[in-house]
This record gives structure tokens, sequence and C-alpha cells, in this order.
């Protein structure tokens, strides 16, 4: 299994930083009795290892060098390659710039890397071979992408970032076949690739006939891309710290 982590954003809602928003510490781990910070990327990470993903791509911006030199080519076991998103043109042009090293038959899971959700092992509920996407419940979620479902589970719309959204359902990672992936890609080149958002892509899939579906498998998501998002996550990753036992990773 593959994962896709679109990480060349500029990250302008928590800036200024002296490095790349993905590397910014969110809570830790304990290394015998030492503790030591944890990259808010680091949490996708285990996500996808858990998920069973064993390589990786990072997609990163010429400028980010520092992502490529704190993970290397290895993390949680997975092995990882890297990707160049030349220029900042949205998500769906990050995702498929790695589609390079996707070979059709493998699974892809594709999550956010500033963000943290819970449970860690939700990936887990989505099957391989149908596009699936992973939902959480949330309060505001004119700010997200809002998932609305039929009573079989097959996602119907994605509202992006709309103010009337309906469902207080949103994504917070997917999972498809690879060959979907490549599907998906065409679709988007003869869209003139004017898809930003994964969404509105989405949502052109199923008008021509494609399904997807929503797994309400999340129970809390919080972006930290924002201030309000860093610090209620801060505050949750401290409270599941309490009680620890040593040697046990704080997620």
């Amino acid at each position: 299994m593959w994962g896709i982590i679109p990480a060349a954003g500029k990250g302008s809602r928590i800036q200024p930083l002296a490095f790349s928003k993905e590397l910014l510490p969110m809570g830790g781990n304990l290394e015998g009795d030492l503790r030591r910070p944890r990259a808010v990327s680091d949490y996708l990470m285990e996500r996808f290892a858990l998920a069973g993903a064993r390589r990786i791509c990072i997609v990163i911006s010429p400028d980010k060098a520092d992502i490529l030199q704190y993970y290397g080519g290895s993390a949680w076991s997975a092995s990882i390659c890297y990707a160049v998103q030349p220029r900042p043109e949205g998500l769906c042009d990050a995702i498929f710039r790695a589609l390079l090293v996707i070979e059709p038959g493998a699974p892809v899971v594709i999550g956010l890397p500033d963000t943290i959700w819970f449970p860690a092992d939700a990936l887990r509920r989505l099957p391989d071979d149908k596009f699936s996407f992973l939902l959480f419940p949330v309060v505001n979620p004119q700010f997200f992408d809002s998932v609305e479902c039929d009573d079989e589970g097959r996602v119907t719309c994605i509202r992006v970032k709309e103010a009337a959204a309906v469902s207080n359902w949103i994504w917070g990672a997917f999972k498809m076949p690879g060959s979907t992936l490549h599907e998906l890609f065409e679709l988007w080149t003869r869209r003139d690739r004017k898809d930003e958002y994964i969404g509105t892509l989405v949502n052109a899939w199923i008008e021509q006939g494609g399904q997807a579906w929503g797994v309400r498998a999340g129970e809390s998501y919080f972006d930290v891309g924002t201030m309000d998002g860093y610090l209620e996550a801060m505050r949750v990753l401290v409270e599941r710290t309490r009680g620890i036992l040593p040697g046990r990773q704080v997620a």
C-alpha cells in the first residue's frame, strides 16, 4: 500500500515559522524516561503505518528541503520517496505529482500532514477496493469539506468550505485503488486541470457515474494549520498524555 502526503503548501495561516509547518512540534514521544518533541506530520505517518502503508510519497515544494532532511528515506517501517510541486497550485495538483510511482494495482491512502485525528487506526475501516473517505464529525463544517452521503453510504456531494453545508461530517483522509487515482487524474486533465480541491473533482467524478463512499469511523479531528486548531490539538494531546506508561507513544 502507498501513502501520499501533500506537503507543498505555504502554511500561510500559521506563519511566520522558521521551518515548514509540517514539522511543527506537537506533543512528543517517550523513549525510556526521555520525552522528545514530535512533528505534527508524524501523526499521519503513524496512521498510514497502522493502515498498512509500506511506501510513502511526500510531495514537497522546492523550498521545503527541511522535510526531506527530517524524514530521510524511512519512517514507521515505511520507505519514503519525494515528489516536487514547483508552484502551489492546489491539492489536486499536489496529489497527482505522486502518480509516477503509484502502480494501478496498489491501494493508496491520502491524508493531510497538518491535521491530527483519532482513532489512530481508523483508516483500517476503509476498504482496499473502493474509493472511500474517512469521515469525522465537526461543529463547524463550513470551514472544511463537508461530505453528504445517501442511506447506503455513497457520497452524493462534497461541499468545499460552503456556508450552507448540510452535513457536519467532513473528510479527513481517503483511500482508493491505484487505478482509481489514475482515472481521477485523467478526469482532472479533461477538465483542464481547473480543480484545486479534491471535493470539486469528486463531484465531477460522481456526475459522470463514478462512486465514492463515506465511512463514519472518525471521532475527533484537528486542523493544526490554524492557531485555534493548534491550541485545541495541544490541549487534547496533553490530556491524552496523563497517565501514560513509560515507553509508550503519545498519540
